[in-house]
């Protein structure tokens, strides 16, 4: 797979409805595949069978199984930050404690939603390029975590970036052991992952952070 496919996840973006529509149900199909079978037996041949689209017509959008993985590694990371975007949205009073409770539940809705991007991100990091996205994609999610505690004071002085990509990257350790052989996950890891990802975080906060502090009029997370 080359970098530049790599890049786009789609090898032509589809323009019409009814290419909207065949692409997605591509996905959907990769999707439940995955989830039926894992990843060592999924193939483009069975995933344009189970679409019931012609093989050639996969590989109008898809260069190769990577690339439908990639596809739907995006297409789940974007609903991710939608939903957490709505769930610190909601918080009348925000600090550490309500933020990383909303961020790690409201990913945890769409992991339910989405049990695919579960095998593939938890139960299979041997592709290289989905690693590097997600990866990303986790700094991404802390630099506008970070951002967002600074403007509204929640972070001390002193504290960098880096404080809050460790607790991001813990969180998704947490998420990996507890779903590592229940797809609906385990939810004492789960709820003992986040105070361990709230305490450490706390260590780092300003004695409104962990009070919390009126949202009336700011913006959530970016």
């Amino acid at each position: 797979m080359t970098a530049a496919r790599a890049n786009t996840g789609i090898r032509r973006a589809p323009v019409q409805r009814r290419s909207r529509e065949r692409v997605q149900r591509i996905l959907d199909a990769a999707s439940e595949l995955i989830v039926e079978d894992g990843l060592t037996a999924l193939s483009t041949r069975t995933i344009a069978e189970r679409a019931r689209v012609p093989v050639a017509s996969l590989y109008q959008y898809f260069a190769d199984k990577d690339e439908i993985l990639l596809a739907l590694v995006k297409r789940d990371t974007a609903e991710m930050d939608a939903a957490v975007d709505a769930a610190v949205g909601a918080l009348s009073t925000v600090s550490v404690r309500t933020m990383v409770a909303a961020t790690m539940r409201a990913f945890l809705t769409i992991y339910h939603q989405r049990p695919a991007f579960v095998v593939i991100w938890w139960r299979g990091r041997s592709n290289q390029v989905v690693y590097d996205f997600c990866r990303a994609h986790n700094k991404r999610i802390a630099a506008d975590l970070f951002a967002f505690a600074q403007a509204m004071g929640m972070a001390q002085d002193g504290t960098v970036q880096g404080v809050v990509e460790l607790a991001v990257e813990v969180g998704d350790r947490v998420f990996q052991l507890a779903f590592e052989h229940d797809l609906r996950g385990d939810e004492l890891v789960i709820a003992e992952g986040i105070e361990l990802v709230i305490g450490y975080l706390e260590r780092h906060a300003t004695p409104a952070g962990i009070a919390g502090v009126s949202v009336q009029g700011q913006d959530g997370p970016a």
